[in-house]
């Protein structure tokens, strides 16, 4: 079977602009048959985050990511439909996801690195678990309740430096005793600085004068939350409180485009493509 896929070209260089060139899509031959334990699935979206621009690096400069390779199969989230399973767990017409999903019209994968998602949880709106009930929701909801220090009754202000994009937009600084939480910041990420970056020496001096902290947020260090997490998202979707914002592009050989236009603030909410638009097998 010939498919589709996407590989890395080239890197932009560590203090460079990301461009559509770094990808290259290829064809080629995707095995007939699956081992046990593996599944065929054919992909439906796959998301870019700002997070990948360090994995163009040689050197992503941290130790829970990991580098693409040149002329390998670039990978992220996704989410597919499974055409053919060997795997206990999962069956023909399961919906399945997974944080490193290849970049590729369809794939075969350990069914042991996905995960089974309902489609009720988001009214059919599949791309959602990459979104708005998926990873940059998770990281908003934690982000406020686990860092944010909100107390009720206390006429907090909660400002969001980076609202239009697929954490912000969903969220929702600076006053004396305040409390920063910095859970990314792509202004920085083509720029050889440590993370999280070192601030000027001027908003250093505001900082320090009015007692302002500034923590560093990983979402993935609250594991044991998400599947609670994931149901309220839900829930607050369904009641219309949540409101999701997402910019989608349409064919796998348009993600660099979709990557270079996300890293350049050219989407509302999150930065989607979708692969394929058929949902049922």
């Amino acid at each position: 079977m010939t498919i589709q896929r996407v590989v890395l070209n080239s890197r932009p260089g560590e203090t460079g602009n990301p461009v559509a060139e770094n990808f290259r899509v290829e064809e080629v031959n995707l095995p007939d048959n699956i081992n046990e334990g593996q599944v065929k699935a054919r992909t439906l979206y796959l998301s870019v985050d700002p997070y990948m621009r360090c994995r163009m690096n040689e050197n992503t400069g941290t130790d829970y990511l990991t580098p693409w390779q040149l002329s390998q199969v670039v990978d992220g989230g996704g989410i597919g439909i499974i055409e053919e399973s060997k795997h206990t767990n999962f069956s023909k017409g399961d919906f399945v996801t997974s944080f490193f999903w290849p970049w590729q019209t369809k794939v075969i994968l350990d069914g042991n690195s996905l995960e089974k998602v309902d489609p009720q949880l988001v009214d059919g709106h599949l791309s959602y678990f990459l979104g708005a009930v998926g990873m940059p929701g998770l990281t908003s909801l934690f982000g406020i309740q686990e860092k944010g220090h909100v107390a009720a009754g206390s006429n907090q202000t909660m400002v969001v430096s980076a609202a239009a994009g697929a954490c912000g937009s969903l969220a929702g600084q600076m006053n004396q005793n305040s409390h920063i939480i910095l859970c990314g910041q792509i202004s920085q990420y083509n720029k050889d600085v440590p993370y999280p970056p070192p601030l000027p020496p001027a908003v250093e001096a505001i900082r320090k004068e009015r007692n302002i902290t500034r923590e560093r947020y990983l979402v993935i260090n609250y594991k044991d939350k998400f599947e609670s997490g994931i149901l309220q998202l839900s829930q607050w979707f369904k009641e219309g409180k949540l409101k999701i914002k997402e910019t989608m592009i349409n064919g796998l050989e348009n993600i660099g485009a979709a990557f270079q236009s996300m890293m350049t603030g050219g989407n509302i909410g999150k930065q989607m493509v979708c692969i394929s638009e058929k949902t049922s097998l």
